[in-house]
C-alpha cells in the first residue's frame, strides 16, 4: 500500500480523506507518524489553491512522500468573498470560532437573508516527488443564519444553512454533513482523478 503523507494536523480531515484514498491502495499518515519535523507552514496564498499547494508541496519535499494538504473556508458574496483564505483568523490572530462567527454577524447585521448568499470552499491538492500534482476544488452553496444555531461541527457551521437543508452544518449529524459537504464533494473529484491515473 501506497504511503501518503497529510500536511494536516487535523485527524478529522486525514480520516476523511483516507477513507477515499485507501480504496486505491493509498493510506494518509499524519505529520507525526511519518516522523515529519514540526514545521509551521505560513499561509500566505491568496488562493485556497496557492494555500493548499504550499502545504503539500513542503510536506513532500520534507518527507519524500507524496503529501497531501486540504485549504478550505467560507466565502460570503455580500462582503466579496470574505472571509476567504482569512476564514481561521477572521477576527484576528489567535481568535477563536466564536469571535470568527460573531465578527461574521456584526458584518451581515442588517443584510436580508436572501442576500446573505455564501459557500464553503475546500482545495485538496496532492504532490508528487516526480512534480506531479492533482487539485480538486469542492463547493457546498447556502446561506449564513442571523444567529448561530447546533453543536456539532467547528468553524462557521453553527451559521451556515446548506442549499435544501433547513438545519446548519452544526445541526447536522456528522454523517450527514460528510455526504454534501465541500471537502467531501472535493475528495470526489480527488477520488476520480485518481481513478484515472491507475
Amino acid at each position: 500500500m501506497e504511503i501518503i503523507i497529510a500536511a494536516s494536523k487535523n485527524e478529522n480531515k486525514i480520516r476523511e480523506m483516507d477513507a477515499i484514498t485507501s480504496q486505491l491502495g493509498m493510506h494518509i499518515i499524519s505529520r507525526d507518524e511519518a516522523g515529519v519535523p514540526d514545521v509551521e507552514i505560513v499561509e500566505d496564498g491568496e488562493t485556497f489553491e496557492a494555500n493548499s499547494f504550499k502545504k503539500a508541496d513542503e510536506i513532500m519535499r520534507l518527507s519524500g512522500h507524496i503529501a497531501i494538504a486540504d485549504d478550505s473556508g467560507l466565502e460570503v458574496d455580500y462582503l466579496g468573498g470574505a472571509p476567504g483564505v482569512y476564514s481561521a483568523r477572521f477576527a484576528g490572530e489567535d481568535c477563536s470560532d466564536k469571535k470568527n462567527n460573531e465578527k461574521l454577524l456584526m458584518l451581515l447585521e442588517d443584510v436580508p437573508y436572501k442576500e446573505r448568499r455564501a459557500r464553503f470552499v475546500s482545495v485538496i491538492t496532492m504532490v508528487y516527488p516526480d512534480g506531479k500534482k492533482l487539485v480538486a476544488r469542492g463547493e457546498c452553496e447556502g446561506h449564513i443564519l442571523m444567529e448561530p444555531m447546533g453543536r456539532n461541527g467547528f468553524g462557521y457551521d453553527p451559521l451556515f444553512v446548506p442549499d435544501g437543508f433547513q438545519r446548519t452544518f452544526a445541526q447536522l449529524a456528522p454523517e450527514e454533513k460528510n455526504k454534501i459537504s465541500h471537502r467531501a464533494r472535493a475528495l470526489v473529484k480527488l477520488n476520480e482523478m485518481l481513478s484515472e491515473k491507475e
